[in-house]
């Protein structure tokens, strides 16, 4: 750190409002590798004079380099936000300028928004509503599907995160975070690569690896004229910030589970893979949210380092130290199950799905298999597009229920733990996703739920900005179905709340395990 440069100048001079022509106060946030500095409508970001194992910002012209990088990137998904890159210079007197001068610093230069719109200050009010998570993952899916493809191997640049985490790691201050389990760590995260490496070649190879955000937790995205936006990106290192998509979600995943955000993280998940048609990369979800509670558990302890209050250094090190525990906790994963929910329409079955779904199995829930996002997904068009009658006929409807025991299949064999919501009316449909349980091996829970006409007809006229397109009519002519033969499926009283319903579902799920 003593060869970096000395900002102490800089600093102070940016902290004062007359610097930027103001009455009021400036306001300063400070990170790791940056201080921002919230003055009027804008906010100006000053990259630190620090040196890290992953990152090196010791001279002015490094931080300009990394400074239009960082503007270059975010504008893909934050066009609107930044702005330019300016630089600190100083005067012929002497006296430092903004935007003048002789520079001697840089600042990235960003419209300013109220931290009330940040995804991570919501989120400590409270659960997020769905609909913004959808948004979320749509936004996130688009920008993944737009991302430069980056050719390559995708094992070994996973290899060399968990080898820079391990370096991190070792750079600490002694006893900051256990050495221990920071060994164990590293073992385990090793070897579950072994297992995955042939997986994140062909990954790789198929294009899945791309120039992401790279820093995709709550802190970074925010609500910009009403839509969730990512901005303030991995700008730099574009090798760190080159990964497997997924890798580069598990960020997000990791950061809502760990706040106890678990339905969040689950619908996240749910509605990325559904949106991206993502399938073949589930077996890697445990490594890489490892990976990313690896990586803020060596950024929390080193930020322990430089607090000069005791209370604060606790604070930090108890953080690293509970995302030690859960980098190694995402490595453990209990064996998979296959839970079927059937049920005329209105009936329920995707609130309980949705509800289920975070609460089966390890980090990030199950997945989640709904035969009516398939059927728009085989149609090409959003889950919340509405479909005329001809994508419901018999031919179409025997795809679907063959793409949804494929798909539970492929999830089951990834290790997933999965729900599979569909009406299931035909005794065939029942028993071929029962099949599909018996021939992985895994246990199966068949729900089958049960609603009073007239609640299943109010259900289903009232939905908004849902997948299914069944209307009253459509609850009719199913009334009339010949269900026949239920066998082991557990009938569900579905006429109550949802928490009622969940309960239900819950001690049935709890009795066909044993």
């Amino acid at each position: 750190m003593d060869e970096c440069d000395d900002q102490a100048e800089t600093i102070t001079f940016l902290s004062r409002a007359a610097t930027y022509g103001l009455a009021g106060p400036v306001e300063r946030i400070d990170t790791h590798a940056a201080i921002v500095f919230l003055a009027g409508e804008h906010a100006f970001k000053l990259k630190r004079a620090v040196r890290y194992p992953y990152l090196d910002f010791s001279t002015a012209e490094k931080r300009r380099a990394v400074c239009e990088a960082e503007l270059a990137l975010n504008r893909r998904t934050a066009p609107e936000i930044y702005r330019d890159v300016r630089p600190v210079g100083r005067l012929d007197d002497g006296r430092l300028a903004l935007g003048a001068g002789t520079p001697v610093d840089w600042l990235v230069v960003m419209r300013r928004f109220a931290s009330e719109c940040l995804l991570d200050t919501m989120a400590r009010k409270g659960p997020l509503p769905p609909s913004l998570i959808r948004d979320l993952a749509d936004e996130i899916a688009a920008f993944h599907d737009k991302a430069e493809t980056v050719p390559g191997p995708g094992a070994e640049r996973v290899r060399r995160v968990i080898e820079g985490n391990r370096a991190s790691m070792v750079a600490l201050a002694q006893g900051l975070l256990p050495a221990n389990d920071c060994d164990l760590l590293h073992d385990r995260s090793i070897a579950a690569l072994e297992a995955l490496s042939p997986l994140l070649d062909r990954r790789a190879d198929s294009g899945h690896v791309k120039h992401c955000h790279g820093d995709l937790h709550l802190a970074n995205i925010c609500l910009w004229h009403g839509r969730p936006t990512l901005f303030d990106c991995l700008e730099f290192d574009p090798e760190l910030a080159t990964t497997d998509v997924l890798y580069d979600l598990a960020f997000l995943l990791m950061d809502l589970w760990q706040r106890d955000l678990h339905a969040e993280a689950s619908l996240t998940f749910n509605r990325y893979c559904d949106m991206r048609d993502e399938r073949d990369g589930l077996a890697a979800m445990p490594l890489f949210l490892s990976m990313r509670a690896a990586v803020r558990a060596h950024v929390s302890a080193s930020a322990a380092e430089r607090q000069a209050n005791a209370a604060q250094r606790a604070d930090k090190r108890r953080a690293a130290c509970d995302y030690l525990a859960t980098a190694l906790a995402m490595l453990d994963r209990p064996g998979p199950r296959l839970i079927a929910i059937g049920g005329l329409s209105g009936t329920g079955k995707s609130t309980l799905a949705g509800h289920l779904a975070p609460r089966i199995g390890a980090a990030p829930g199950a997945r989640w298999l709904r035969s009516d996002v398939l059927r728009k997904r085989l149609a090409g068009v959003r889950p919340e597009d509405r479909l005329s009658a001809d994508a419901y006929t018999k031919e179409r409807g025997h795809e679907v229920y063959r793409k949804l025991t494929q798909d539970a299949r492929g999830a089951l064999a990834a290790g997933m733990n999965v729900i599979v919501d569909a009406v299931f009316a035909d005794p065939a449909e029942r028993a071929a996703i029962a099949d599909v349980a018996a021939s992985c091996g895994v246990p199966f829970t068949g729900l089958w739920l049960e609603a009073p006409p007239e609640v299943m007809r109010t259900r289903v006229d009232t939905r908004k900005a849902d997948a299914s397109d069944a209307d009253s009519a459509v609850v009719d002519r199913q009334l009339d179905y010949a269900l026949g033969d239920l066998g082991a499926w557990r009938r569900t009283n579905a006429a109550g709340t949802p928490d009622e319903v969940l309960a239900e579902a819950l001690r049935h799920i709890d009795e066909t395990l044993g």
